[in-house]
């Protein structure tokens, strides 16, 4: 319990973009939910269109600056939350917040096998060119599966 209230006591102190975190919170949290609670063909729907991708283009500074504060709200607010925010967490959080700012984004899941050969799999999320979760070891993965955002999802 004491961790709990001394995390919930350090995500309040933190100083700089504190709305931003607590999007990021919430959208954690009901990440968290969606994938603890549905079956995964009741979440897909909510990630995009399957087997679609959006464009990696070049991102305009401004929209390259706000997946990038999507990037360190969603990386800073799950290191500080009391529960666990594995990648595809991460990725249902940061495709809703960047929905939310009309960003089109590409949600993809990935497989691959570890030292001892077991299966492992991964979720990352890509806005133009820029990966906005999972960035660390996803190009070790095969992708198995995307959901990009079609332009009337906006």
């Amino acid at each position: 319990m004491r961790l709990f209230v001394r995390r919930i006591v350090r995500f309040i102190r933190m100083p700089t973009g504190r709305g931003l975190l607590l999007e990021a919170a919430f959208w954690l949290g009901l990440a968290r939910l969606a994938v603890l609670l549905l079956p995964f063909r009741r979440l897909a729907p909510y990630l995009g269109t399957y087997r679609h991708e959006t464009t990696a283009a070049n991102l305009d500074l401004s929209e390259a600056a706000k997946a990038m504060a999507v990037t360190r709200a969603v990386q800073r607010a799950a290191r500080n939350l009391p529960w666990e925010c594995q990648c595809l967490v991460q990725a249902v959080a940061g495709k809703a917040m960047l929905r939310r700012r009309s960003m089109p984004t590409t949600l993809y899941l990935g497989v691959a096998k570890d030292e001892n050969a077991r299966l492992c799999a991964h979720a990352w999320l890509r806005c133009g060119d820029v990966i906005v979760t999972g960035r660390e070891g996803a190009d070790r993965f095969s992708v198995v599966s995307t959901f990009g955002d079609c332009p009337d999802e906006g």
